[in-house]
């Protein structure tokens, strides 16, 4: 029987590094397609080649003629690029995953939990809209012509190399050094924060699976924080007591324009999710990874490695901007 042949655009992230293990894991031959720069080692089972997706060129070169059962581009932000995959790929791919974003759902949510079919609206943020549009192209080529499109829409998820907070290790060490943190509101909104090795179960159930063409899912983690609780459980893992001093999305968004929509379009929203449409598909597909738990991992992770340990000035420099002006 000949297994499921799976390209990997990408394959070296915190979801695709994740999701091709497991692939190889249970029999899937996968080839990952990337610039070859990520930190996170690829699979030692996996066909690596090397070429950036947006070079044409360089893909016709690796790639040549081949075809893939499946096709699964982790790294697809806009319709641009969307639309470049379609091109290449179809008649050569019997499906093809899109990763989309939860953070393209409704803002202000009207109610939880959110369902696939909650509507897709974010005026905050413009890699929100740019996902939905991403979305709307693929709808569009399935419904016309039966591009065998799948969209999946992960929330905010994690592996031991990421730190799941807005400014990364400087946080950390500002709650070692007892230099006080900032939180967007008042810590209290709801977020789910989804282990890549939970995703991935999900994930890998939908590969070349019919059922799942022409059809979208949302695969998350049941584990349900406040922000409050967030920081805390990444303090006791760091040896730490956070000192929080909370500052609106607002002021945050207006001390650093760069990151206009990072919270105003989604951590300061609650998000909890119904995962009733995943586990009908995929039976089994159970998150079981809490986060007091992984947290432990990335600061073990972290600390083994003191080349991760990078604070960044910028950061730094905002964070005491936020804490003087809310004092």
């Amino acid at each position: 029987m000949t297994s499921t042949r799976v390209l990997f655009i990408g394959g070296t992230g915190i979801i695709s590094a994740a999701a091709s293990a497991l692939a190889i894991e249970r029999g899937l031959e996968v080839t990952l397609l990337n610039r070859g720069s990520s930190r996170r080692a690829p699979h030692p089972g996996a066909e690596v080649l090397t070429a950036d997706i947006a070079d044409a060129e360089a893909v016709d070169a690796v790639l040549g003629s081949r075809e893939f059962d499946v096709v699964a581009d982790m790294v697809a932000f806009t319709p641009e690029q969307v639309q470049r995959d379609i091109d290449r790929f179809e008649g050569r791919t019997g499906q093809y995953v899109f990763i989309s974003s939860a953070s393209a759902y409704q803002k202000p949510v009207s109610r939880l939990p959110i369902t696939e079919s909650t509507p897709l609206r974010n005026p905050f943020w413009q890699y929100s809209r740019d996902k939905i549009a991403c979305e709307d192209l693929l709808v569009e080529a399935y419904r016309s012509r039966a591009f065998p499109a799948t969209i999946i829409r992960p929330s905010h998820t994690y592996d031991k190399w990421s730190l799941p907070f807005f400014g990364g290790w400087t946080v950390v060490d500002r709650m070692r050094r007892g230099a006080e943190v900032v939180v967007h509101g008042d810590g209290t909104s709801l977020w789910t924060l989804t282990h890549a090795d939970d995703f991935a179960r999900g994930f890998v159930g939908l590969l070349g699976n019919p059922l799942a063409l022409g059809d979208t899912f949302q695969i998350t983690s049941d584990f349900v924080y406040t922000w409050n609780e967030i920081f805390a459980i990444m303090g006791a893992a760091a040896g730490a007591t956070p000192r929080i001093r909370y500052v609106t999305s607002a002021a945050i968004e207006a001390a650093a324009p760069h990151t206009a929509g990072e919270h105003l379009g989604d951590r300061a929203h609650s998000v909890v999710f119904d995962n009733t449409k995943i586990r009908a598909l995929v039976p089994d597909f159970a998150p079981v990874i809490p986060f007091h738990t992984a947290a432990r991992e990335m600061l073990d992770h972290h600390d083994a490695h003191p080349e991760l340990q990078v604070t960044d000035p910028a950061f730094e420099a905002l964070f005491d901007r936020l804490v003087a002006t809310a004092s």
